[in-house]
């Protein structure tokens, strides 16, 4: 359900600048990573973040540069968010060895060790259970971590999460799951694969603390981060987010969206967040139209500029098959 935002401005200009910087790259990325799938460029899968970067802006500001994030296939804008070179991000689409993960990736597989990105992964609900995982991995060495682990509405309905729910909740870890809500799994509503209609529902049967969140709002998913962070820092163990957020574009660039109305689309296009920040900036004239126009070609030219590095890299080369799989410092009997 669409809401009216909270017009309380808790936080400063520059946050509110930084937003605006880091949901119109994330948004202009993804439009030209359409454009370019397209044009075919890169095959395989891609999946668009277009509609939904309140949501990472929110979780940047409140999280730690050490917190750990992992999430599903629809992956581009976590790296960029986080930091990422997005030339990096851009060779990766395009398979080059200069990519994040070496060219043999893709799409859905983005990762980021200096960041703390566990990935993209594109089995379903794939990453539930990992994301507990690298969550139990920091309390036993009593590091002061929290892990973010994203997910659709589509992948809570796998029976990893309610494994993951019930062991996260026995053993406290400081892991907060989060439903990126856009309403759809692929083609279908959330209300047609549930009577549950609020998903922060999902975790009552645990006793693990729950709440929706306006996904629209950068304001309002950073505060829920920022309580569900305290919470797992504190050892009380995980909090369930259902943010509800929406896609702008289809579940995929092959998804006609023949299953929702214009209308739909149009009432939720009208609390884009990107439009909300911006008008943010001017109203309390902390940047100017000028500004912000200065802002959005840098933005532009350092796409082309990721596109041009993606294009002009190197393919990978038929040893790396061989490499990368197994690592002698894990597996000393493995011989060159």
């Amino acid at each position: 359900m669409a809401k009216k935002k909270d017009t309380k401005l808790a936080h400063s200009k520059d946050v509110y600048k930084r937003w605006f910087k880091d949901m119109y790259l994330m948004r202009k990325f993804e439009e030209k990573c359409g454009q370019l799938y397209i044009q075919q460029k890169f095959g395989g899968f891609c999946h668009l973040y277009i509609g939904q970067e309140a949501v990472l802006s929110g979780m940047q500001e409140a999280l730690k540069p050490s917190d750990r994030v992992i999430t599903a296939y629809r992956d581009h804008a976590h790296p960029l968010v986080l930091g990422t070179d997005p030339k990096v991000v851009m060779a990766e689409l395009y398979g080059k060895v200069t990519g994040s993960s070496k060219g043999k990736g893709g799409s859905m597989h983005m990762f980021d060790k200096e960041r703390n990105l566990f990935g993209g992964h594109g089995i379903v609900g794939g990453q539930i259970g990992l994301g507990a995982g690298i969550a139990f991995a920091d309390k036993y060495r009593n590091e002061d971590h929290v892990t973010i682990c994203f997910m659709g509405d589509g992948a809570a309905r796998q029976g990893m999460l309610h494994e993951t729910f019930n062991m996260s909740m026995i053993w406290k870890l400081p892991v907060i799951f989060v439903i990126e809500n856009n309403q759809y799994a692929m083609g279908t509503s959330v209300k047609r694969t549930t009577n549950v209609h609020d998903l922060s529902k999902m975790g009552d049967s645990y006793d693990m603390p729950s709440e929706t969140v306006d996904g629209m709002s950068p304001e309002a998913v950073c505060a829920a981060i920022q309580r569900a962070a305290e919470r797992g820092r504190k050892g009380d163990g995980p909090t369930l987010l259902n943010i509800e957020t929406y896609r702008y574009k289809g579940h995929s660039m092959s998804d006609p969206q023949k299953y929702r109305s214009k209308d739909e689309v149009k009432t939720f296009q009208d609390l884009d967040p990107i439009t909300y920040v911006r008008n943010i900036l001017l109203e309390n004239k902390w940047m100017t139209e000028a500004q912000l126009k200065t802002v959005e070609k840098k933005v532009k030219i350092t796409i082309e500029e990721a596109v041009t590095f993606a294009e002009e890299s190197p393919k990978p080369e038929a040893h790396e098959l061989y490499e990368d799989v197994y690592t002698q410092e894990d597996y000393p009997y493995v011989k060159d």
